[in-house]
This record gives C-alpha cells, structure tokens and sequence, in this order.
C-alpha cells in the first residue's frame, strides 16, 4: 500500500559522502561528456495532464501563446479544480512512446529528454509515495514506456524533473517570491507547511527514477529561484550524490541552483554566464536563445521550442520555419553548444504534424550534412565573412553557406588545400591568398537551407 509522504529521512551511504569530498577528475569528467559533446542534437518532451487541456480551460481557450504546460498558474486552479479537468483529458494512447522515439531518429537525434514530473507535481512513472501518478490513476509506467521505446531505437534516455511542486501539501512555496504557485492553491492553503517533508519526497521519487528503469544518460532539473535554491531548497548537493551514486555516469544540468558559479545572472532565461564550476551541474541552460558567441569553455545546451509553447497548445500557430530550425542547429554547433529541440504532444501522446514535418525536413538535411555537426568543435574565428557558420572537426572545417556571397567565391581565414561540396563529393576550386583560402562555389547552391563545404 502506498504511503502519501516519505516519513523518514534518506541517508547519505559512505560511498556518497566520499564523492562529495573528492571531486572528479578532469580526465574523468570529460570522458563521461564526451558522447554528449558529440552529439550536438537531442529532443525535448514536455507532455503531462496540461498536454490533454491542449490551451482551454472550462471549454475556453486561455492564450495562443506559450507557458500553456503552466496553465494550472495561469488559470490559478488549486490542484484539485485542476485534476478534475485534466486527469480525464489525459489518455495515452498504445504505442505513443515508439512514435516518440521514432521521430526522434529519424530528425537525427542522439537523445531525448522527456518530463518525468512538472510544476503541476503529477508523476509519469509508479511512484511508492504518491498516488498522483500514472500507476494509480492509469495503471500503467509510462516512464518505462518511454525508456523501452527509446532505447529500442538506440536513444540516449533523459529525465526532466521538476523540483518545484503544486500538488504536494509540504511543498513551502511561501519560502520564494519568485517561484510560481496557482493563485487558488495559494488562497486555501492555510495549515503550516514543513518543507522538509516535502525535500524527503523529491529525493525518494527522484531515487525511483533512478533506481528502477536502467541507464539513465540525462537528469534536467528544473528549477530554482535566486531566494530559494541549492541545498537551502531542495538539499541539492546530497541530491546530486545520491544520484551519481546509483548512475555514475549520468549528466546533469545546473538548475538546481541560481548563482553565478552555475552559470545563471538572474531569473530571466537570457541570464546565463560562461562559468560552470562543476559540483554545480555540467551544462547551462540558455532558454530560447541562442548565445551570440557561446559560452566560452562552459558546456552549454540551448533548449527551444517549434512554436511558442513547450507544452501541447491547440491554438499555438505560430511555428518557427524548417530552414529556422536547421540554421539554429548549426550556429549552436559552430559556438560549441548542444541544441534540445522540444516537442509537445497531445493528451493521447500524438506528437503534432507539425513537429513531425519539421523534425523530418532536419533529418533529411542531418542525413547528407550530419558529419558537419556530430562530434565537432566551435568555429576557431567565430562568426565567418559570408553568411554562414563554420564548424570544426580536427584538421577539417565546414563551411556552412546560408546565401551565396556577390562574385561567388568564399574567402575564410582558415588553413586548406582541398574544398569538397558535401552534398555530392565533387570537388571545388580552392586557391590561396595568404591566410585566406579562396573556395569558388557553384552557380547555385546545392541546399537552399544550408550548403555545407569540407575544407582540408
């Protein structure tokens, strides 16, 4: 039988305690990222009881814009009003994760982080301490659906969790200002709260997860406020531990924190900095943006959505371009960061037509171009000359071309003897002017959405 809270404290093991106090090596760090630095291209999910209200709320639609996986904030719905709504709208059909995973790898990506649990507190897998799952309200895992069908397809597995949590009765959200929290949630909540009760249930969930569905490649935490963070919030540094200890291997992003040294300037997703000290995670999250110039030595993911909306929106219209897509991929490849491009499917799992033409288009470009992008390195002289991006892998650079330069001919201050057009092997007239070599490019460009150039 299922207890509703955690009723004692998880402990540290020796083995946890001892990592904490010996940080890992460099050497060892980058061989645990060094498949993640080579992949440069994963897919995000968002997909929870919010995906099944699709943008309404009481048969109306609430907004044609994002945040709709927020809708139980926006709306201001105490976690009652709101199950009541949503939990009946949310039925995954058979045979959505394989969807998933198949669009996935056909686009091209090497992993797939999805939402084990949002804000909205409702848990994707058969939680021990809750009864606001999957298991009890639909009797199914979906998290091992999930993980079953991406690993089929070869797919690096990730775990979204949320840290912050709407439904859960010990959940403080009086500790921040800055954290969201449904307004009639806030109104009727009028018993004291012990946070801790609450922290002992985030870490036993997240030890579920990580406990009981295998390898896991991927945990993106989210989120936490510059009031409310780190081991005052969530005890995030023994959190961490106890996650490397049951997945040594695991990647995690830096958001269980808000401060400079885990590369965040404030509360806006544009605010991040290039310094990672790594007992604080091991990538920063720029949302919905891309850095001008990367972000230095620090590893670095930009996560965006195809239109406005992270969570399935029904009246969301507004999709970014094929071409859009594939172009923001190759500029974050050329700045040395990852790209964590989101889908949101509907209540049922469906993924959105729209999603999966583009995801198609980019596989279709990944399938000529992909070696321009798997396993390289930030361009060594920034944004080029021409309209394009370059990338770099060993002694090899390509020359992404966007627009076909007046005259015809590219000049990049690269070394290079040999200049081969991608799409079809041929070779292309290279000569030299000192430090600059001179490609002389085709009448028309093979790819209207990005040519690609070897230059050896």
């Amino acid at each position: 039988m299922k207890a509703t809270l955690l009723s004692a404290l998880l402990l540290l093991s020796p083995t946890l305690a001892f990592a904490r106090e010996n940080p890992e090596s460099t050497t060892h760090r980058d061989q645990r990222m060094s498949w993640w630095r080579e992949a440069r291209f994963g897919m995000f999910v968002h997909w929870g009881l919010y995906s099944g209200l699709g943008g309404d709320w009481n048969g109306k639609k609430v907004s044609d814009r994002g945040g709709l996986e927020w809708i139980q904030q926006m709306v201001g719905a105490d976690t009652y009003s709101y199950a009541s709504q949503a939990v009946p709208k949310f039925t995954p059909k058979p045979g959505f994760a394989a969807e998933w995973a198949s669009v996935a790898k056909q686009a091209g990506c090497k992993y797939v982080v999805f939402t084990t649990k949002h804000h909205e507190g409702f848990a994707l897998h058969d939680s021990s301490v809750t009864n606001y799952d999957a298991g009890d309200l639909l009797q199914r895992d979906l998290v091992r659906e999930i993980t079953d069908a991406l690993r089929k397809e070869g797919l690096r597995v990730g775990f979204y969790h949320s840290v912050i949590d709407w439904h859960h009765p010990q959940y403080d959200f009086t500790r921040s200002r800055q954290l969201p929290y449904p307004k009639h949630g806030r109104e009727i909540a009028v018993t004291p709260r012990d946070h801790r009760r609450y922290v002992d249930f985030l870490h036993h969930e997240v030890d579920e997860l990580v406990s009981n569905y295998g390898t896991v490649d991927v945990i993106w935490w989210d989120y936490s406020a510059q009031d409310f963070q780190g081991d005052q919030a969530w005890r995030a540094g023994e959190l961490m531990d106890k996650v490397r200890g049951k997945q040594p291997q695991v990647i995690m992003n830096n958001r269980l924190f808000r401060i400079p040294e885990a590369g965040f300037s404030g509360m806006g997703t544009n605010a991040v900095t290039a310094r990672m000290d790594p007992k604080y995670g091991d990538f920063v999250t720029p949302e919905q943006h891309i850095p001008d110039t990367g972000l230095g030595d620090a590893d670095w993911e930009t996560c965006m959505t195809m239109n406005t909306s992270w969570g399935f929106n029904r009246h969301d219209s507004k999709w970014k371009a094929s071409q859009t897509l594939i172009r923001n991929l190759i500029d974050i490849a050329s700045k040395g960061g990852n790209y964590l491009l989101n889908i949101g499917p509907t209540g049922d799992g469906s993924v959105p037509p729209e999603s999966v033409e583009r995801m198609a288009a980019i596989g279709n470009w990944m399938k000529t171009n992909g070696e321009s992008i798997y396993g390289t390195t930030a361009s060594p002289i920034g944004k080029p000359g021409f309209d394009g991006r370059i990338t770099r892998r060993g002694d090899s650079h390509y020359l992404h071309v966007f627009a076909r330069p007046d005259g015809g001919t590219l000049r990049v201050k690269l070394p290079g003897s040999k200049a081969t057009l991608i799409a079809d092997g041929s070779s292309l007239e290279l000569t030299r002017e000192g430090e600059e070599a001179l490609v002389r490019l085709p009448e028309t460009l093979p790819d209207a959405d990005a040519t690609v150039i070897r230059l050896d």
